[in-house]
């Protein structure tokens, strides 16, 4: 079982950053990756923004790649999303994830709670 807590979302102009933190109760080192979904209002879908593995290998959406950075800390349990150049199509509930793979091929996503990003004039 993974625990994952995120902080961090709120209000901001276009043009403006903000910075998400993700708090995990396992290392990236333990998981096949941890990472970043957004879910837009109005979509059931939730959308990859980032995902980072234990030997920092880093994988953006298109639409994000050049103004987000996924980082995580030493311990690789604090993951970090930093937002720059944000955009009011940036406005979406942001979802911290991990994912693992059990023997012989199950594979299982963590979610966290989510927390709200608005990009608003």
């Amino acid at each position: 079982q993974v625990q994952l807590v995120e902080s961090g979302g709120g209000s901001v102009q276009p043009g403006g950053s903000l910075r998400l933190s993700c708090s995990a109760s396992v290392s990236v080192a333990s998981v096949d990756y941890m990472g970043w979904y957004r879910q837009t209002p109005g979509s059931l879908r939730r959308d990859l923004v980032a995902t980072i593995t234990t030997g920092d290998s880093t994988n953006y959406a298109g639409s994000v790649k050049g103004r987000f950075t996924i980082s995580v800390d030493n311990d690789g349990k604090m993951l970090y999303l930093q937002m720059n150049a944000l955009l009011p199509e940036d406005t979406a509930v942001y979802y911290c994830n991990a994912r693992t793979t059990t023997w012989p091929d199950t594979t299982t996503d963590y979610w966290g709670q989510g927390t709200q990003v608005t990009v608003s004039s």
